[in-house]
């Protein structure tokens, strides 16, 4: 398993932004289609809203990999 942590600089990220800043997919558009898909999920929920905002102290998965979101 992977896991990673991104640095949140604001009071939220977007959940595909998150996605991308992060390496997982190339594009905002990428990360759009994989949470359309179902597979990304936010404290161990499946995500449907492409655009939700995620703060400090959520992680996000999407197969192997887990994303901590740290202030």
């Amino acid at each position: 398993m992977q896991q990673l942590e991104f640095h949140l600089r604001g009071e939220f990220i977007e959940l595909n932004q998150l996605l991308k800043l992060t390496g997982v997919c190339d594009s905002g558009g990428a990360g759009k289609a994989l949470v359309a898909e179902g597979v990304v999920s936010v404290d161990g929920q499946v995500e449907s809203r492409k655009t939700a905002k995620i703060r400090a102290g959520q992680v996000v998965g999407l197969g192997d990999v887990r994303i901590r979101v740290i202030a």
